[in-house]
C-alpha cells in the first residue's frame, strides 16, 4: 500500500519530499545513512546522480518514511553556485526541506503577495510563477532561516508512492535503532513567536504543541506543514548545543528526530558503529554532530501531545 499524505493549506501542501543533507562527499554520507541507520538507497547506489547547472551530486534513500538527499557540490565548492556558496559558507550541514505542492502557482501567489522572496531555479528573483515552473525556493530570510523547496514533483522511484511500501516498514523496526516513524524536524529561531507568526500566517501551517523542554534549554512550538512536523526552538541560553548553534548561524534548520521503540538499543547501536551520543533523558538520545556530519540526529520513545501522525 502507498504511503497515505495528509494535506494542509489551501494550495496543497503534503508529503514532505525530503530533508536536504550536504557534505563534501554525498557518497560518503549515503554510506553513512546506510551502514548505521539502515538506509534504502534508491537513488545513487552506485555513483551519485550530477546535476550540471548546480554543479552537484546528490543521493536518495529512506530511513523509515523520512527521504534523505545527501549533496554535495562538486569539488573544489564554486562559491557562485547554490550548493558551492552554502558549503562554502557552512559546511556540513542539513541544508532544507521540500514539500510537494499541489497547487504551486497559487502558493506562490500567496507568498508574493505576502512581500516573500521566492528563487527561481538556478537563481534569480521570481516576480511571478510561470505555469510551467517545477519548483522554487522562498528566501529563508522570509521563512525564519528554513529554506524550503517547493515542488509539483515526486521524487522519480520515490518508495512511499508505490503499492510495496507497506512492506519496507519491517526494515526498521526490526533493525536495532527500533525506528517507528520520523517524528519532526527542528529548526532553530531567535524569536520563537514570530517564526511560529510567520509559518501560521503565510503557509497556513497548524499549531500542534507548545511548550519548555528542560534538558534541550528551549522553548517551543511544533507545527503541522502538509505530511510532516515542524518543531521551532528558541534557546533559553547561548550555554546548551542549540544555543550556540543559533547564537552562530542565526535562525536555521538544527537537527531532526525519529521515533524509536527502544532508546536503549538505539543508542547501543549507535555507539558500536563509532557514532557517540548524548543521553539526554530516559526517553531521548541524539547523535554527536561530528559523528553524523554536522546533523544531530534525534531518537527517542516520546510522543508529541497531539501528533496528528500518532495513529497513522
Amino acid at each position: 500500500m502507498k504511503k497515505q499524505v495528509q494535506v494542509t493549506g489551501d494550495h496543497g501542501l503534503g508529503q514532505m519530499v525530503h530533508i536536504v543533507h550536504v557534505s563534501e562527499d554525498a557518497q560518503e554520507l549515503r554510506a553513512f545513512y546506510e551502514r548505521v541507520f539502515g538506509g534504502f538507497v534508491y537513488m545513487g547506489v552506485d555513483e551519485p546522480n550530477y546535476q550540471l547547472l548546480e554543479d552537484r551530486y546528490a543521493t536518495l534513500l529512506m530511513i523509515g518514511d523520512l527521504c534523505i538527499e545527501t549533496m554535495s557540490p562538486k569539488m573544489p565548492a564554486d562559491p557562485g553556485l547554490p550548493v558551492g556558496r552554502f558549503y562554502t559558507k557552512f559546511g556540513r550541514h542539513l541544508h532544507s526541506v521540500g514539500y510537494k505542492v499541489e497547487d504551486l502557482p497559487g502558493l506562490a501567489d500567496r507568498l508574493l503577495k505576502k512581500d516573500v522572496y521566492i528563487g527561481r531555479p538556478g537563481g534569480g528573483r521570481l516576480t511571478a510563477l510561470d505555469p510551467e515552473t517545477l519548483y522554487c525556493f522562498p528566501s529563508p530570510r522570509d521563512t525564519a532561516g528554513l529554506l524550503v523547496e517547493l515542488s509539483v514533483l515526486d521524487m522519480p522511484g520515490d518508495p512511499r508512492d508505490l503499492d510495496t511500501w507497506s512492506s519496507l516498514a519491517p526494515m526498521w523496526r526490526d533493525h536495532p535503532l527500533t525506528i517507528e516513524r520520523f517524528s519532526h524536524v527542528t529548526v532553530g529561531v531567535k524569536d520563537l513567536d514570530t517564526a511560529v507568526k510567520t509559518y501560521v500566517d503565510i503557509f497556513q501551517a497548524i499549531p500542534v504543541a507548545k511548550g519548555t523542554d528542560p534538558d534541550l534549554r528551549a522553548e517551543y512550538q511544533t507545527l503541522q506543514l502538509g505530511d510532516c512536523l515542524l518543531q521551532f526552538a528558541e534557546p533559553q541560553s547561548e550555554d546548551s548545543d542549540l544555543g550556540r548553534h543559533v547564537a552562530r548561524w542565526g535562525n536555521m534548520i538544527y537537527g531532526f528526530r525519529f521515533l524509536v521503540r527502544d532508546v536503549d538499543s538505539a543508542e547501543a547501536w549507535l555507539n558500536r558503529n563509532d557514532v557517540r551520543t548524548t543521553r539526554i533523558r530516559e526517553g531521548l538520545v541524539v547523535t554527536n554532530e561530528e559523528d553524523s556530519f554536522g546533523a544531530p540526529i534525534f531518537l527517542g520513545s516520546e510522543e508529541i501531545e497531539g501528533d496528528p501522525f500518532a495513529a497513522a
